[in-house]
């Protein structure tokens, strides 16, 4: 017994083996494999890494996987082998019920290359099923007139397997009066039928018990039973017949539970029970017999759930008419199920590529979907569509797979996220449609440099600012993101006044905020041209530039500066010279100051803050000019202290003073000898000066005295000049005071209306000079004169200056 065992062991494994790791392809995407039902989880179904042409660690980073609709997944890659194993029980019958080749499709995709390639698996079937009758006990009803040959059907088992595993053969038990005869239908079908052999008798045997085998062609055999009782019947001679052998119906799918699809019809011309007829089915499947319901008295079949057309198309059974003397009839019923647009378009996203850069060039795939429809026809007929304005745009790529485009350029700064709407519509009638939602984001890229919010900047800032203070803040926005956005604020190098730009103001890069780094001065300088950079953080990082000015505002800092008269450097006082005889508003001299401000803290406004004797003298609020108030008397004192405030309109104002004396007198002498009781010398050297000044006037004095002795001479045939001559030897009354000359330590300001003689305190370095005529002023031009300069001469003197102070006499001489 061991040979044939292991004969048939060997034969096992051969069939095995031939039916096993079958792989052959048509076509370059079409992979076909084959293997049987019932293998274990785990089992290898064939090596999907060499039918690919990939390296195994080329799987993953390719993204190799399998992509399927719908169906539980039966099968899996592993990636360690490369082998496409299952991952679940795979049963034939569940999967393809009796067609006579089970294939499962599906689809591998290749994700970086975008590619499907198509793998069709072949479940070969096993004998795993027993054929099956419909009941374990029957009844079967002969009259016992029945001649010999008379035929009975008996019913037929099922068995879900195919080819040899499925039903070969029937046997009946060994018995005197019945016989079994096969017969095989045009359709392939094998129905046992039991031939009566001899005639029966009720009274002898009233009942009769076979049994019926049924058989399959697997290895090893398997078998089912099914007990029949026959039961011999009285005298029935009337079998019903059906009105028609085979009735037809259509139904839509969406008919509701206990609709009546259509009533089958038998007659018996017998009479009593022989002519009554009882309904049942006889033929039909464990999955349909749930679905209808027949009415044994009138034949109606109607459905007790809904059908679904999409489950099942057709329905087939056999109904049996038997009267009350067990004579039959059969008749088949063909329901076919209309499919109505009942099931939406399913979608389901095999690949998402987002987030995508927004440089992405125009023909990048972002999502990678399919949509199918469970109808037939037309209503399972699926169009795709979106939102026009999208830059975007869908394309059928293999069968029911899509693929979604980009057509135009992104830019992250104006749509950062896109959100997708996929429409899925059948052509059914009315329309079923399905949505769904995709979010794509766009991932930055560095392609928009800082910009400021202004073309230029203006910064005013008050001068003698403490440092370290903040002055103003630039502000650049980028409108990328992250890094990309970060600002960065730097100053482009530069120099002022010889000194690099950042000693003066630095720049915090982070906020933009400006500082200064040392205190400005208007004076010194008034504004301040830089250039801001903001660079981002990108890679490459860009940037862009702004101009800014910094304009120092003046403060009122300066107190004004006394340029006329000025202080003598000696202790004296300075003093100014006017003739008893001067009218009120005579000019007796001129306050000039300057103020190194600017705007109203340089305006300048004098006023009389003291005099010896109040009301005597005014001062011109804005040109400073002393001028007396009234006519002098003989009471006036000769000696008059004035004070002069100037004050300037800044905020608080600042002001100064000088003090000055006026000497009243009607002649030079007068002023000379007045001038020389004033003060006492305070030492023998100042007692020493005044001498010398003395002997110097009283010199000059006589030389002009003999120029107009012989001026007088010349003159004295024009007998209408001789009261001009007299007027001039008459003295010098009336002669306004200008300049300052020093007498016995004072100084007094002296004014000529015609020719000056200058002399300096040291008479060996003094000399003579002629300059134009003065008639006013009591300052040289001051359009000739520097700010820095306290006194300066006008360049048309044409004659040098080499000592100061100097001494102009007017009409007749000066002494110094």
């Amino acid at each position: 017994m061991a040979a044939p065992r292991n004969r048939l062991h060997h034969r096992r494994l051969f069939l095995l083996c031939l039916f096993l790791g079958r792989l052959w392809e048509t076509g370059a995407s079409q992979i076909r494999y084959s293997i049987p039902e019932e293998t274990e989880t785990g089992y290898i179904v064939g090596n999907i890494s060499k039918d690919l042409g990939l390296e195994l660690r080329e799987l993953a980073e390719r993204g190799v996987r399998i992509v399927s609709r719908g169906r539980t997944q039966l099968f899996a890659l592993n990636p360690r082998s490369g082998s496409l194993v299952t991952v679940g029980r795979i049963d034939r019958e569940d999967l393809c019920a009796q067609s006579a080749r089970c294939l499962v499709n599906f689809k591998v995709l290749v994700e970086d290359r975008v590619q499907l390639h198509g793998i069709e698996i072949e479940v070969t079937d096993i004998n795993d099923n027993n054929p099956k009758f419909q009941v374990e006990n029957l009844e079967v009803k002969i009259n016992e007139i029945a001649l010999p040959g008379t035929r009975y059907p008996l019913p037929e088992a099922v068995d879900p397997d195919v080819g040899l595993n499925s039903l070969q053969s029937y046997q009946l038990s060994p018995n005197n009066h019945f016989s079994l005869d096969v017969q095989t239908g045009d359709d392939g079908a094998v129905s046992p039928e039991l031939v009566l052999e001899r005639a029966l008798d009720r009274e002898e045997e009233a009942a009769h018990y076979l049994v019926l085998i049924a058989t399959d062609g697997g290895e090893p055999r398997r078998s089912s039973t099914v007990h029949i009782r026959v039961t011999v019947l009285d005298t029935n001679d009337n079998a019903p017949v059906f009105a028609q052998p085979i009735y037809r119906v259509k139904v839509p799918e969406n008919v509701p539970p206990g609709t009546r699809l259509l009533t089958v019809s038998a007659s018996d011309p017998d009479e009593g029970t022989n002519g009554e007829v009882a309904y049942k089915f006889w033929k039909i499947s464990e999955k349909q017999s749930p679905l209808f319901q027949l009415n044994e008295n009138t034949g109606e079949i109607s459905t007790t759930k809904s059908l679904d057309y999409e489950e099942c198309a057709f329905y087939e059974m056999e109904i049996q008419a038997e009267d009350g003397g067990a004579l039959k009839d059969r008749t088949k019923v063909l329901i076919s199920v209309e499919d109505i647009n009942d099931n939406r378009p399913e979608v389901t996203i095999t690949s998402l590529f987002s987030p995508v850069r927004e440089d992405a060039p125009q023909g990048t795939i972002i999502v990678l979907f399919n949509a199918h429809d469970r109808d037939s026809g037309k209503n399972g007929q699926v169009v795709c569509s979106i939102e026009e304005i999208l830059p975007f745009q869908l394309e059928k790529s293999v069968e029911d797979y899509y693929r979604l485009l980009i057509v135009q350029n992104l830019d992250r700064e104006k749509t950062s996220e896109y959100n997708i709407t996929v429409t899925a519509t059948d052509r059914g009638t009315p329309p079923q449609s399905t949505e769904i939602h995709i979010t794509l984001h766009v991932v930055d890229i560095n392609d928009n440099p800082p910009s400021f919010s202004q073309t230029s900047y203006s910064v005013y800032l008050p001068e003698n600012n403490l440092r370290g203070t903040s002055i103003f803040s630039v502000t650049a926005h980028d409108p990328d993101s992250n890094e990309n956005a970060r600002v960065i604020y730097s100053l482009e190098e530069d120099t002022i006044q010889g000194a690099p730009l950042s000693s003066y103001v630095s720049i915090n890069s982070d906020t933009g905020v400006l500082f200064a780094l040392r205190s400005f001065d208007y004076e010194q300088f008034r504004d301040l041209q830089m250039q801001v950079r903001a660079s981002d953080s990108g890679d490459p990082p860009l940037s862009s530039n702004v101009s800014l000015s910094i304009f120092v505002l003046d403060q009122n800092d300066n107190v004004p500066e006394i340029l006329y008269p000025a202080l003598p450097t000696d202790g004296s006082t300075g003093v100014e010279l006017a003739p008893r005889s001067a009218e009120p508003g005579y000019l007796i001299t001129k306050v000039v100051a300057v103020d190194r401000d600017s705007g109203q803290n340089a305006w300048l406004s004098y006023r009389l803050l003291k005099a010896s004797e109040p009301g005597l003298f005014s001062v011109g609020l804005h040109t400073g000019e002393v001028r007396t108030a009234r006519a002098l008397l003989d009471r006036d004192a000769i000696k008059q202290s004035l004070v002069v405030g100037v004050q300037d309109h800044g905020q608080p104002p600042l002001s100064t003073t000088v003090t000055f004396t006026v000497a009243v007198a009607d002649s030079i002498p007068d002023v000379l000898a007045d001038l020389g009781n004033l003060d006492s010398p305070a030492n023998p050297e100042d007692s020493d000066l005044t001498l010398y000044l003395v002997v110097a006037v009283a010199a000059v004095s006589c030389v002009f005295l003999a120029f107009v002795i012989v001026l007088l001479a010349l003159r004295l045939r024009h007998w209408h000049m001789s009261r001009l001559l007299q007027a001039s030897g008459s003295g010098l009354a009336g002669v306004p005071a200008s300049q300052f000359v020093g007498v016995d330590g004072v100084r007094a300001f002296l004014q000529t209306y015609s020719h000056e003689v200058s002399l300096t305190a040291d008479s060996r370095r003094s000399h003579m000079i002629f300059p134009q005529p003065n008639y006013a002023d009591t300052l040289i031009s001051q359009e000739s004169c520097e700010k820095s300069e306290p006194l300066c001469v006008s360049d048309d003197s044409r004659f040098p200056v080499e000592d100061s102070p100097f001494v102009p006499v007017s009409s007749t001489f000066s002494l110094l």
